[in-house]
């Protein structure tokens, strides 16, 4: 973590192995709609809107999410930089964090299993009191989420954890 005068950062970064070929997972994480199968159902996340082509620099997708029962908010990401079956930067543009920057790795560890990494960095708004949130409620619901996350894919696609 580090601080300034007005934010804080976090950090969190999961790996796990895929049995499935490098290309397979890019083809599977390049597309926006893929993102829904892989939330926790209770988010009741949805694309909302923008081009769901497979992933290319300057792509603006826009979902919606619940972030507390009955409190829904859009959330704006922006694809920032692809390096085709390596990596690719997502940066949230409108949304709940004051900061948001998720990096998606891909690493082939043989012709049959694939490495996938992730490396989020974030703020949250209204500094110091925004921490209190993170403690309380944000970092356990990134936990879950990403918990979920990695069920998912192994429930898909089968992994060595």
């Amino acid at each position: 973590m580090r601080r300034n005068a007005s934010m804080q950062l976090h950090e969190f970064r999961q790996s796990q192995i895929l049995r499935i070929p490098l290309a397979e997972a890019w083809a599977f994480f390049s597309q926006p709609a893929n993102l829904n199968e892989i939330t926790p159902p209770d988010m009741r996340f949805e694309v909302a809107g923008g081009d769901m082509s497979s992933i290319y620099a300057g792509q603006v997708v826009w979902y919606r999410l619940q972030l507390l029962p009955g409190l829904y908010r859009t959330w704006v990401t922006e694809i920032r930089h692809v390096q085709p079956q390596e990596s690719f930067i997502d940066e949230q543009r409108f949304g709940p964090y004051r900061f948001w920057q998720h990096r998606h790795s891909f690493k082939e560890v043989s012709p049959t299993q694939t490495e996938v990494s992730d490396h989020v960095i974030y703020a949250l708004p209204f500094w110091p009191f925004g921490e209190v949130v993170h403690t309380l409620y944000v970092k356990p619901m990134h936990e879950k989420v990403f918990r979920y996350r990695r069920e998912a894919l192994v429930r898909r696609f089968s992994a060595l954890d």
